[in-house]
């Protein structure tokens, strides 16, 4: 079991060893390890500093009781995160937008930004037909194997093999080609495709938004289970996607030329 001084990280600034432990604790339950030793092997933070700084946590908000011996994100991360979202623009922006859309097709919509190499959903409209996806606002996803995540990676070549790799390891040459192929034409055609690369039986067309520099800052996308999905209809949608993305872009002060 690691000890008070096991962890080390060469990153952290100097002074900032305690606050950096706390915020590796609550990341840890995040991403599942929910128990006091789950959340020792994962931080490799001393148990009984993990013990006191859990105490914390839990006293200030950040963390709750869940079951027996268990913990869970607590209610003053809830209420960060939506002041975090009511601060960010962009989805007081799409909002009108997106629910146009959705009222329109029936299906699912999201809007997502790039964050730390993958996908971050801000706003999703759940469809009214056909079954739930698993996404949710805060989940992240693929960049390469989603519909969104594609594109928001338009116009930037240089990553695409990169990213590809890294997020399908054991591809082959001909694998990576392939999507590189792919990607040129969804440069061309200003939108791109998801066909159940990154959940079985769900496809999706996807479009980008720009800001008023003209860079990309986040990604439209509308996804549909297989049935309502058939490939006709996905390339009847990218002029639909591409117009919604435009009209988005345009309030965030993006100009056409």
């Amino acid at each position: 079991m690691p000890d008070d001084d096991t962890f080390a990280n060469s990153a952290i600034p100097q002074g900032t060893q305690t606050l950096a432990r706390g915020l590796q604790i609550v990341s840890a339950v995040a991403g599942g390890s929910t128990t006091l030793r789950a959340i020792v092997e994962t931080t490799g933070v001393g148990r009984s500093s993990a013990h006191r700084m859990i105490q914390l946590l839990v006293q200030m908000g950040y963390l709750r009781h869940g079951s027996p011996g268990e913990f869970r994100l607590g209610p003053t991360l809830i209420e960060y995160g939506f002041t975090a979202l009511n601060q960010d623009p962009l989805p007081v922006v799409a909002r009108d937008s997106l629910e146009a859309l959705a009222e329109r097709t029936q299906d699912t919509i999201h809007l997502s930004v790039e964050d730390g190499e993958s996908v971050l959903y801000l706003h999703k409209i759940p469809g009214t037909r056909g079954a739930e996806m698993r996404s949710r606002i805060g989940h992240r996803m693929p960049m390469t194997r989603t519909g969104v995540g594609k594109a928001l990676l338009l116009g930037q070549e240089e990553r695409w093999e990169q990213l590809f790799v890294t997020e399908s390891p054991g591809a082959d040459a001909s694998a990576v080609e392939a999507f590189v192929k792919r990607m040129v034409g969804y440069t061309q055609d200003g939108a791109t495709f998801d066909l159940e690369e990154n959940e079985p039986g769900i496809r999706c067309v996807a479009a980008p938004v720009q800001d008023g520099s003209g860079e990309i800052v986040a990604g439209i996308s509308l996804s549909a289970t297989r049935p309502y999905m058939p490939k006709d209809r996905m390339q009847a949608l990218v002029p639909v996607m591409k117009a919604t993305a435009r009209e988005i872009s345009t309030k965030l002060g993006y100009k056409q030329s």
